[in-house]
C-alpha cells in the first residue's frame, strides 16, 4: 500500500477526501469535518499526512501519522 497523503479538499456543496495525485476523490461527504474524520483514519493506516484545506482550497492545518523528520514543538 502507497503512502499518500491524504486532502481534505472543497467539492462543490461538498468535501472530499482526496490521495495526493488522484484525480478522483476517495470519499465525498457532506460536512468538512466528517471528511476530516475519515481523512485522518486513512492517514493514520498509511502512516502519512493529513491535509486539511479551507473552502478557498488554500491549507488550513496538516498533522503527520508517519515518520515525521521534523516533528512540531508544540503538543495539539
Amino acid at each position: 500500500m502507497s503512502k499518500k497523503n491524504q486532502h481534505v479538499v472543497p467539492h462543490g456543496d461538498e468535501w472530499a477526501v482526496k490521495g495526493a495525485g488522484n484525480e478522483k476523490a476517495t470519499k465525498l461527504v457532506p460536512t468538512q469535518a466528517e471528511a476530516i474524520k475519515i481523512a485522518r483514519e486513512i492517514a493514520i493506516n498509511q502512516k502519512s499526512e493529513l491535509v486539511i484545506h479551507r473552502p478557498d482550497g488554500t491549507i488550513r492545518d496538516k498533522d503527520s501519522y508517519g515518520n515525521d523528520p521534523c516533528p512540531p514543538i508544540d503538543k495539539k
